[in-house]
């Protein structure tokens, strides 16, 4: 038997012979203790030695990267007080002049003799050839370095821990040993369908590869191991909870159907199915776990109602949990007159029957109605509660909880998730709602222990909201115009800001500032109001009634808006700075205009675009499908943290990336799957070791709860 990574996460450097306390230091500096550190600090790019380009070859203009060592460096002054270092490197042809504008760490950075590897554009200046500003990755630092290879690790550089490529590759020398010894958790047949390496041979290769081929097999290997894991916990939390836990059937589908005949419009065809299947993961003894996607205005709050109901009519509670108050009271304020009328049974009461109860909680509910909704959850009058986050740092016991209702999932982490399950006996039911799509494959990564469905279809009579970049003060001027001419129409407009105040670290519009110059320049004369996150509720509830009844007719104000504010009047939206937002939040703001029969428009406002905010706003303007923007989105940010509550950035994942790597998140579903079906409690010598190993992703109480039950 050999190692596990576990195993490895237990041997610390500083037990390892040949790493002297320098490098420790350094490699701690790092985060770097243990051997399974090092072997999991993976290159960040290679460099071919056999395609380099020598000195005296190069011509003026032309950029290549050239492999040198340095003869001399300096550092000096210039007239506008900034640094200049300039220094000289040669190899076996010739040498050139380097230069650094205001870079003075790299006088220290390379030190004579240091040998590497410079990348930019020869130049010509007083008729002597040089590199200005050339990007820099250190081979060798001294004579007595070995010999390096020709293909060359460059790994992530830390200034803050002095840690070099030079010293990474030194440190891997003396622990690269310990991963030829590591079990494969990978069945022969496995690696033969996938065309995978054996994970030992893929440390070896991806550190010390001798082609460039070598490191991108290994770098498949371990991404295809980084999406198996986390489809092991995932598949491993669904099968369990399918197996091991107990909801209430939720049968009685009376006022569900007496609500969907009330309602005043037709249902989606992608309505129509989400309640069918919602209502056959109801109507069974395991608990439903499903994902309900739809874009903005898909109408998912009426297929979030009828399960509601459902559970109401079979005598259940339900809990109905948002991120925000404002999207709450919305929640609420629906409900309650969508659910007037509507009666259950109550044995205790003269008539035989009750209205279904609808209650709101949040941290501005005051303490005597705190009280008032506990005594009515825990006895059971308190049908359907609706809820901030204040839910989860209560320990209200439910009478009978059966349905929990997530809306806005990705503002909610795994572990706020899962805090909502134990509340009361059996196991209750769960959807999670989102409004910002979510593209298959990182659905897979975040939700593989939720079922998906996923509406497409939007409301008859719903008209594309037209989106319109705004750089020029002519054209901010026509926006500003716009809505004029929509309020006039006798409609309502939005103007949103960045920031709530002026700030002297951001140059942005800030919302309170911004409200005075509208009511003095392009919008004198309106009705304005103002709503942004650092007023009191009671503030907040009063000028968002006052514009859902018409009496505001623009509403400025930051992102509290971008979920749960439904005014079918309003039909045009301003977004100043644009570029400050990302593109699921761009999508979630234009969603509050367009939600009536009028035309539509959104005005994304910006004068400082990066080329990451450019690609943004240009897909704004050239697609209504949240879909596809969620595609957009994830090449632009990364799947994100997957078992956190982080989405953003690339979190869990060190070498797989969303999209490119779709298909290996489809392979690791079909293989963690064929395990957990075929060996549930990961006996077997191959799925022993990778559940020791998950151990790494998630604690020991998680990895009792999905293998040990």
């Amino acid at each position: 038997m050999g190692y596990t990574r576990h195993d490895l996460a237990e041997m610390k450097l500083n037990d390892i012979k040949g790493i002297g306390p320098s490098l420790l230091e350094k490699a701690k500096a790092a985060g770097l203790e243990s051997v399974d550190d090092l072997l999991n600090y993976y290159p960040r790019r290679y460099l071919d030695r056999t395609r380099q380009v020598s000195i005296g070859e190069l011509f003026p203009g032309e950029q290549a990267t050239i492999y040198a060592t340095v003869e001399a460096i300096s550092t000096r002054r210039m007239k506008n007080r900034k640094t200049m270092v300039e220094g000289i490197v040669s190899d076996e042809t010739s040498r050139v002049k380097i230069t650094f504008f205001n870079q003075p760490w790299r006088a220290k950075q390379l030190k004579v003799g240091t040998q590497a590897a410079f990348f930019g554009k020869m130049d010509e200046y007083r008729g002597q050839p040089q590199i200005v500003n050339p990007v820099v990755d250190i081979i060798k630092e001294d004579e007595e370095s070995d010999k390096t290879g020709s293909i060359i690790p460059i790994y992530p550089q830390s200034t803050k821990a002095d840690l070099s490529t030079w010293n990474v590759r030194t440190i891997i020398k003396e622990v690269i040993k310990y991963a030829q010894d590591l079990d494969e958790i990978l069945e022969p047949a496995v690696l033969e369908e996938l065309k995978l390496i054996k994970r030992s041979q893929s440390y070896k290769n991806i550190h010390q590869p001798e082609s460039e081929e070598d490191a991108r097999q290994a770098a498949r290997r371990l991404r295809f191991d980084e999406f198996l894991m986390l489809q092991m916990v995932l598949i491993g939390r669904y099968l369990k909870h399918e197996k091991y836990f107990k909801s209430q059937k939720l049968s009685e589908d009376f006022l569900e159907r007496t609500y969907l005949k009330s309602l005043p419009f037709e249902l989606t065809n992608s309505q129509l199915l989400a309640i069918e299947e919602i209502d056959s993961d109801l109507d069974a003894l395991n608990p439903a776990h499903r994902l309900l996607q739809g874009d903005v205005g898909s109408g998912k709050t009426v297929v979030a109602f009828a399960a509601t109901l459902r559970a109401v009519g079979s005598g259940a509670q339900s809990v109905i949990m948002a991120p925000t108050e404002v999207l709450v009271k919305q929640h609420y304020k629906n409900a309650r007159l969508s659910f007037e009328g509507l009666t259950i049974k109550d044995e205790t009461n003269l008539l035989g029957s009750r209205p279904v109860n609808v209650e709101m909680l949040s941290n501005s509910t005051s303490s005597q109605d705190r009280d008032r909704i506990e005594k009515m959850v825990e006895n059971g009058t308190c049908d359907v509660l609706i809820t901030t986050h204040a839910l989860l740092y209560n320990e209200w016991e439910f009478s009978n909880l059966a349905l929990v209702i997530i809306d806005e999932q990705h503002r909610f982490g795994v572990e706020q998730r899962s805090q909502l399950l134990s509340r009361g006996g059996l196991t209750p039911h769960m959807i999670v709602m989102s409004a910002t799509p979510i593209p298959r494959t990182a659905a897979m990564l975040y939700f593989g222990d939720l079922k998906n469905t996923v509406m497409t279809d939007m409301p008859k009579g719903r008209k594309p909201v037209e989106t319109k970049i705004a750089r020029t003060n002519k054209e901010v001027d026509s926006a500003y115009a716009r809505i004029r001419e929509e309020v006039k129409a006798g409609r309502q407009a939005y103007v949103v800001c960045a920031l709530v105040s002026d700030s002297e670290k951001v140059q942005a519009t800030s919302a309170v500032a911004h409200v005075d110059e509208l009511r003095n320049n392009q919008l004198s004369g309106l009705k304005l109001g103002l709503v942004h996150g650092q007023m009191s509720s009671e503030d907040k509830e009063i000028i968002m009634a006052e514009f859902g009844s018409g009496k505001i007719d623009v509403l400025v104000s930051t992102t509290v808006i971008e979920v749960g504010v439904d005014v079918p009047n309003a039909s045009v939206m301003v977004v100043e700075d644009a570029d400050r937002f990302g593109l699921s939040q761009l999508h979630q703001l234009r969603g509050r205009v367009g939600r009536g029969s009028d035309n539509a428009y959104c005005y994304l406002l910006t004068s400082k675009e990066t080329i990451s905010a450019q690609n943004r706003l240009e897909a704004m303007e050239t697609t209504n499908d949240g879909f596809e923007l969620a595609e957009i989105d994830l090449e632009l940010r990364g799947a994100g943290h997957i078992l956190g509550g982080i989405q953003s950035g690339q979190g869990d994942l060190k070498l797989g990336r969303l999209p490119r790597d779709s298909k290996y998140v489809q392979f690791a579903y079909d293989v963690a799957m064929q395990k957990l079906t075929n060996d549930p409690s990961m006996e077997s010598k191959e799925n022993s070791v990778l559940a020791i190993e998950m151990s790494a992703f998630v604690d020991s109480n998680e990895i009792e709860f999905l293998f040990k039950s």
